[in-house]
């Protein structure tokens, strides 16, 4: 095979892997926005089984107890990981929280909400295992490429096992936070080696400091507000829980400081964006593929604030959750193909993508 041929297959496999990676996170926030999240006790299977039951009648004898043994077992192996590594007093609350051993009533459409999530993610999985065997075509002129996909697909392993935390630790607040920053490392992973693929072996761009500074800052107040807007949604989880899922109107409010946070880092946000789009159009064209992504990117930042304004006055209604984490995905790979294209450019026969 060519290597024409063959590079062309890595960037497409690529690029569905990116495409797979936006709608595991979408299902990752149908999941969270629905709180099918313990739709299935176990992991990998569901209920013990590749499919999983859609009726009561299905499951299997004495479930509770049998999942929440195995549970127990597990929390104790993490708890005794987290004993080693220093972090003895979170390893107690794990070992004594009792709460983490309650399941949930089964609830057909959780499970399989949930089980669709899985689903999705064994698919990226089995196609960033391809574009890891794909990328030894650059072996010779990039190892970089084929390093980072490695990286990648072992990442995907120590993703796929916090997952099984996840589910046994019944959603403790910051493994999901850290399962969620470690989705977007997988993508940035992802972009960062179609971008080499794409421009490999063209010139490089000199580019003015003050715009790759702010563009660095722009993507790092991105992370930083994704991370916020994980706590405000796990605050959220703890006070829906304590209410009973009841005064849904109130969650908001009750939140607290770290709503109030994410709030006015959603303003400098913008601020930041609203400076690095002025500066991209001053030193872009606008048929540049630099002044597209900026375009692209501040677009979901608008409709972003958009579906933050209605989380925030209509009650939290589950599609703008799923809606918002998404956008807030779209704006960071965005933000991170610009910042990779702001130091790389093309020959300008070719055109850039």
């Amino acid at each position: 095979m060519s290597k024409n041929v063959s590079g062309s297959r890595f960037l497409k496999t690529n690029l569905i892997t990116i495409i797979l990676l936006f709608i595991l996170i979408l299902a990752g926030g149908v999941v969270r926005s629905t709180g099918s999240g313990m739709g299935c006790p176990d992991w990998p299977k569901c209920f013990g089984q590749y499919v999983p039951p859609s009726n009561v009648n299905d499951l299997p004898a004495d479930y509770k107890q049998v999942y929440a043994e195995k549970r127990l077992a597990k929390n104790d192996k993490f708890a005794h990981m987290l004993d080693v590594f220093g972090y003895g007093q979170l390893a107690n609350r794990i070992r004594n929280d009792r709460s983490i051993l309650v399941p949930e009533e089964f609830n057909s459409a959780k499970t399989w909400t949930e089980y669709i999530n899985r689903l999705i993610g064994a698919v990226s999985g089995i196609f960033l295992l391809l574009l890891a065997i794909f990328s030894f075509t650059y072996w010779k002129n990039d190892k970089r490429i084929v390093l980072l996909s490695i990286f990648n697909l072992i990442l995907v392993g120590f993703q796929g096992w916090l997952g099984s935390i996840v589910v046994s630790t019944n959603l403790v607040a910051w493994i999901v936070t850290v399962h969620m920053l470690l989705a977007l490392a997988i993508l940035a992973i992802c972009i960062a080696t179609y971008h080499l693929a794409k421009v490999h072996g063209r010139y490089k761009l000199k580019i003015k400091p003050l715009i790759a500074l702010i563009a660095i800052l722009a993507l790092g107040l991105s992370i930083l507000q994704i991370a916020f807007g994980t706590e405000v949604r796990e605050k959220i989880d703890m006070i829906a829980g304590h209410l009973e899922s009841s005064y849904r109107d109130s969650w908001v409010r009750r939140a607290g400081d770290i709503f109030t946070q994410h709030r006015d880092m959603a303003v400098i946000v913008l601020l930041v964006n609203v400076i690095l789009y002025a500066l991209i159009r001053r030193a872009f064209n606008r048929h540049s593929v630099q002044q597209q992504i900026m375009s692209f990117a501040f677009l979901m930042i608008m409709l972003q604030i958009v579906t933050g304004i209605i989380l925030s006055y209509w009650a939290l209604p589950p599609f703008a959750q799923a809606s918002h984490i998404v956008l807030a995905s779209l704006v960071f790979g965005a933000q991170f193909y610009l910042l990779l294209n702001l130091f790389s450019s093309v020959n300008l026969r070719e055109g850039s993508k």
